[in-house]
């Protein structure tokens, strides 16, 4: 049985009067929105998220008053709220996609994401962190994180590039509402996760075979009803990255 994980500390040092850009180092990240055009989301360049005065909006990405939380929230299914996907998925998401760089090689010494968050509404079941395959490789992610309405974690890995034939891994339960962090790291070729600095577990990665790949983090909502992510750190760790 997966282990029940103890709350973390909180980061301090957040700003309530700041958007979300003057906490986080956003100038690695664009952000994708649940709103746009049917096919074309919404999406939020890094440098117009950056800074005290950056990009937020209420409903869907922006600083919580009370504690200086990043707040990322999705309204639901797009069939009852008429929110919008991208073209390759049926789901909904307010979501960072990493930037500069765009890509990196899971060869690589060091490529690592750690975040510490509370969900507070997981709308069923939605994606808190993954690692997807370059664009130009494929539509599929290598790896998704996600958490459901029970609080229970799993790792889904796809087994080919092809995707739609995920496997999924059990990583452990956080009740909701409950603070805790996660780290992914996919470095030497080494798929891996773990749960508040515990141990790591190692998953297969099948027969991906290493594509180039890059982080999301965010509210990628897999249910049907409205879903709330409050993050109050989020860090990707690789060695162009101090």
């Amino acid at each position: 049985m997966p282990a029940v994980v103890s709350c973390v500390r909180l980061v301090v040092g957040l700003n309530p009067s700041c958007a979300p850009g003057g906490n986080f180092d956003l100038s690695h990240w664009s952000l994708q929105l649940p709103i746009g055009s049917p096919g074309s989301p919404t999406t939020i360049s890094s440098g117009q998220l950056q800074g005290c005065s950056g990009w937020q909006n209420f409903d869907y990405f922006f600083t919580e008053s009370g504690d200086g939380a990043l707040v990322m929230k999705v309204p639901g299914a797009p069939d009852t709220t008429g929110c919008v996907t991208t073209p390759n998925s049926l789901h909904c998401r307010t979501e960072l996609r990493e930037q500069n760089p765009s890509s990196w090689d899971p060869w690589g010494p060091v490529n690592r994401l750690s975040a510490t968050l509370a969900v507070i509404s997981a709308g069923g079941s939605t994606c808190i962190g993954q690692i997807h395959i370059d664009d130009s490789v494929s539509t599929k992610p290598v790896a998704e994180l996600f958490y459901s309405s029970s609080g229970h974690i799993e790792m889904g890995v796809e087994q080919t590039r092809d995707g739609g034939n995920m496997v999924r891994f059990d990583i452990g339960d956080v009740p909701v509402g409950e603070t805790f962090s996660y780290e992914i790291r996919y470095e030497n070729n080494v798929l891996s996760v773990r749960l508040n600095g515990g141990g790591f577990v190692q998953l297969t990665t099948f027969s991906l075979g290493a594509p180039k790949s890059y982080f999301k983090v965010g509210n990628y909502l897999q249910g049907t009803s409205a879903s709330s992510v409050h993050f109050f750190d989020i860090k990707p760790w690789r060695p162009t990255i101090q």
